[in-house]
């Protein structure tokens, strides 16, 4: 197999956390606050996964990764495993990977990098989240923390279109981060139930995906 990236971040133009200073005449401390953190979390878009897009030109950005994640959540809810609230499912697909700003992405393969991804996310968390005001913290904190959980059924399908994402994007573009790191279908399949509990239906599309993609080699057998 060939060797698997670390956790992928494209440096920003400028110093990492920084804090950002109003217009001079602002007054509105909440509102200075929430406008900081918007331009902090600009730096997703510089954050790098290692699924391509469907064109192939080039891979796809975090933010890219995270407005699919909530149209797939509009588009497909009707597939959810249980009865799901939609719009708590986009607005946590739209947060879940904002600490990837500080922690970066770690490739879904990555068995040395994954050992240590909840440390540095949740330090990540610790770091990025306090930037906004206190009750708007709170809330945001609060969802990273059930999705990462998937203890509810808003998370176990928020986290099965997570799953299900860069799979469309692989099947869809030859296995264009599969074959590189000789990705296996055992290796798909280690994260079955995690798509499963979400969305059976959606299990059965990938898992007659993923047999096709073994059959026209994108996935090692």
């Amino acid at each position: 197999m060939s060797m698997i990236p670390s956790p992928s971040r494209d440096e920003p133009a400028g110093p990492v956390g920084r804090p950002v200073e109003p217009p001079p005449g602002i007054t509105d401390a909440r509102l200075a606050r929430q406008i900081a953190f918007l331009l902090e979390i600009d730096q997703l878009k510089s954050v790098l996964r290692q699924s391509h897009l469907i064109d192939r030109s080039r891979r796809e950005n975090d933010a890219e990764h995270s407005w699919h994640l909530a149209m797939l959540a509009v588009v497909l809810g009707e597939y959810a495993a249980a009865e799901v609230d939609q719009a708590r499912v986009v607005r946590m697909l739209l947060i879940h990977d904002l600490v990837e700003v500080y922690a970066g992405d770690t490739f879904l393969y990555d068995t040395q990098a994954a050992a240590g991804q909840a440390e540095r996310e949740r330090a990540a968390a610790d770091r990025l989240f306090p930037q906004l005001p206190g009750d708007q913290a709170d809330e945001l904190r609060a969802l990273w923390e059930e999705f990462e959980a998937r203890r509810t059924p808003d998370a176990r399908f928020a986290r099965a279109l997570d799953r299900v994402q860069p799979l469309l994007l692989n099947f869809y573009t030859g296995g264009s981060t599969w074959r590189p790191h000789g990705v296996t279908r055992a290796d798909v399949l280690n994260h079955q139930k995690t798509i499963e509990d979400g969305s059976p239906a959606l299990w059965e599309y990938v898992r007659v995906m993923i047999d096709e993609a073994v059959r026209r080699g994108y996935l090692r057998a």
